[in-house]
């Protein structure tokens, strides 16, 4: 590899093209908005859908124990992140870190690593949405064709008058499935509705979709403190019930890596990591925030902490609540609030996970098409990437493009293929970032920082070991898939990226000129 692949970025030469650029990206996000976008993020998936599977296929109960390992490993990382987002307020996120201190190599692959973290993780969110839309719509006898609901493949099975995924239903009624009507789900409409819907809000105007999330934040936050809180009262009257569902905490190991016992709480905390990637999405908004330097520390490590407790607090009363053999369904907070008999609880929360979704959606969606547009300016993607609308002041083309990708992902995957590949991307990124702190320290150790991430280089090294070790703990599929999307990716920079960067651009014309003194004794 040739050694000018690892050139880095200016930093001071970053920060001034930002700021002169005109016609770029509106600043117009404060720490309100900040908090809020993170929130939006984070509160979306994890709670209102991988809870339920993680738990069913990989934790148990034990799932809040993966919640809090993963909050931990999200801890470090969100301490970087803050960092660097305060340093370098650029809608990069960590492509643009790295590029400042690792290179461009390292900068490439992960802004297409990226790639999986966002849109996977947007069409992730969707699949949740789709489900809880059609319970909603199935409770005002509005039934969405079986063949039209759920991912392709999808067993569902027509009980008490609704079209329900066959997984969700009790051992003993599924047992006796074979009699009740039967359908195979062969596309997700509705998920492929929502990403289409969330890409037009974010074509008209960042400060609409920031003002949209605000208030969705608001609602769905009120809402799973309701869930709790009847969650809590409906346990204090039936606490056999809870005890019950409860043991055992840690089911035990059925013989392989990754199928319960703890082996299974380290693969629920890999899986489950995807779920915090809030404040990584808030890292993209940098460029469009008011006061980079003061406020983006505030919106990543405000919106980690709020929702890390949020998320522990309803693992707990969901799993109570619930057998976790049952919660291998795309709604399992839904069913959760069934078990308390509360109607309008139940409808309450179905509200709040749609509203979650739905900004969680807007966020992926926004952070994907940030990362486009940045690696565009950098002329290592194609030109239009980069292209801003005259009147909006967004991404348009890139965000056009990137959620019709998305929305196809969303109508044709299975959550369980959505959610690792979106994983691994997202702790590849915070591996990255962590060691970019830890470089940066030691290459520019007098830089002046608006933030200053505590205990370096332990914060650092700790946030790249936890990364790096829940993501061996993903399936082998996930990493097979992972390194042949890098493989791609590095076939596209070979042919594309590398020949047009404007980076190397500049070195070859600093190298010519350097050449040309040198023959003429210069």
């Amino acid at each position: 590899m040739s050694l000018n692949l690892l050139t880095k970025k200016d930093l001071s030469a970053m920060l001034i093209e930002t700021e002169g650029e005109k016609g770029g990206l509106k600043r117009a996000l404060g720490p309100l908005n900040l908090v809020t976008l993170g929130i939006g993020a984070i509160i979306g998936t994890g709670i209102f859908v991988l809870t339920g599977p993680v738990a069913a296929t990989a934790a148990g109960p034990a799932v809040v124990l993966s919640f809090i390992i993963a909050g931990v490993g999200c801890a470090f990382a969100g301490l970087c992140y803050a960092e660097f987002a305060a340093l370098i307020p650029i809608a990069g996120s960590s492509y643009s870190y790295a590029y400042a201190t690792l290179g461009e190599i390292v900068a490439w692959v992960i802004g297409w690593a990226l790639v999986l973290e966002y849109a996977f993780g947007a069409a992730t969110v969707a699949v949740g949405w789709s489900g809880y839309v059609g319970s909603l719509l199935q409770d005002f006898g509005v039934s969405i064709p079986p063949s039209l609901s759920h991912a392709p493949g999808t067993s569902m099975v027509r009980y008490r008058g609704r079209w329900t995924p066959l997984a969700s239903l009790m051992g003993a009624i599924r047992a006796r499935a074979g009699a009740l009507p039967h359908a195979i789900a062969r596309v997700d409409v509705l998920a492929l509705i929502g990403i289409l819907l969330m890409t037009a809000i974010l074509v008209k105007g960042i400060r609409e979709s920031a003002d949209v999330n605000t208030v969705i934040v608001i609602v769905k936050v009120s809402v799973l403190l309701v869930f709790i809180g009847l969650g809590i009262l409906f346990l204090a009257g039936h606490w056999s019930l809870g005890l019950s569902n409860w043991h055992p905490f840690i089911p035990p190991n059925k013989g392989q890596f990754g199928e319960f016992g703890w082996s299974g709480v380290l693969r629920g905390a890999g899986i489950i990591f995807f779920a915090y990637i809030g404040f990584d999405a808030v890292s993209t908004a940098a460029q469009e925030a008011s006061h980079p330097q003061r406020d983006m520390p505030i919106g990543i490590l405000g919106s980690l902490v709020i929702c890390t407790v949020l998320y522990i607090l309803v693992a707990i009363v969901l799993t109570g609540l619930a057998s976790y053999t049952r919660l291998n369904v795309a709604d399992p907070i839904a069913l959760g609030v069934d078990v308390t008999g509360v109607r309008w609880g139940s409808f309450l929360v179905k509200i709040g996970a749609i509203g979650g979704l739905t900004s969680t959606m807007l966020v992926m969606l926004l952070g994907q098409s940030r990362i486009f547009f940045t690696m565009a300016h950098d002329r290592l993607l194609w030109e239009w990437a980069g292209k801003v609308h005259p009147r909006f002041r967004t991404p348009y083309i890139s965000t056009i493009v990137v959620g019709v990708c998305v929305a196809l992902l969303a109508a044709l995957l299975p959550i369980s293929t959505l959610d690792e590949l979106t994983s691994i991307g997202t702790l590849f990124a915070f591996t990255i970032v962590c060691a970019g702190v830890w470089v940066l320290r030691r290459e520019q150790p007098h830089l002046r920082r608006a933030f200053k991430t505590p205990w370096v280089p332990f914060v650092p090294i700790m946030g790249m070991l936890i990364s790096l070790l829940l993501m061996f703990s993903l399936h082998r599929l996930t990493w097979e898939v992972f390194l042949i999307w890098l493989a791609v990716g590095l076939v596209v920079y070979s042919v594309y990226g590398h020949r047009h960067s404007r980076v190397q651009h500049q070195l070859a014309v600093a190298n010519a000129e350097a050449a040309r003194q040198t023959r003429h004794g210069l």
